[in-house]
């Protein structure tokens, strides 16, 4: 069972320590990578609005599990923005991943249309899974990497409830 949390002291080097774990060992990302996820999540968490942005974190005990965050007041044009997506090694395959995306998504719709976006890259089949199933349509696939790790980038989106 987990904890649900916002932002609490540590977790902004917990999730840069889990993307830069998980993205190194699976993918060769290295420094480029680590220092861009480092450089916008203190970004985001420095001017995020507790009243439209979701910075959620799930803890066991001491440990990160998890966490997502829905940028809405820097989403931009399409709107919200689903980031910084992810589950630690400990907790993959305990439902953990679909609780995070069902509070984002909750999270989506409260605060607007329930429309959402996010990037990505091929190669991610479980974390594709679950954006499909929660509504996200890929849109656009492109030899851009963002991420520096030699990947292509994927655009998914979520329309609009109505």
């Amino acid at each position: 069972m987990h904890d649900f949390a916002g932002y609490r002291p540590g977790s902004l080097a917990g999730v840069v320590g889990l993307h830069a774990a998980y993205y190194a060992r699976e993918w060769g990302f290295g420094l480029a990578f680590e220092a861009k996820v480092a450089s916008e999540l203190a970004e985001f968490l420095g001017r995020m609005d507790e009243r439209r942005d979701l910075f959620l974190t799930a803890w066991s005990g001491d440990r990160l599990d998890g966490s997502v965050t829905v940028d809405v007041t820097g989403g931009g044009p399409r709107g919200p923005h689903l980031r910084w997506f992810i589950v630690s090694d400990a907790a993959r395959g305990s439902g953990l991943g679909k609780a995070l995306m069902d509070r984002a998504m909750v999270h989506c719709a409260a605060s607007g249309d329930g429309s959402c976006w996010l990037t990505t890259f091929a190669g991610l089949g479980a974390a594709r899974a679950l954006y499909e199933r929660h509504g996200f349509a890929l849109e656009n696939e492109s030899a851009d990497d963002q991420w520096r790790g030699g990947v292509r980038e994927q655009l998914f989106a979520r329309p609009a409830r109505r």
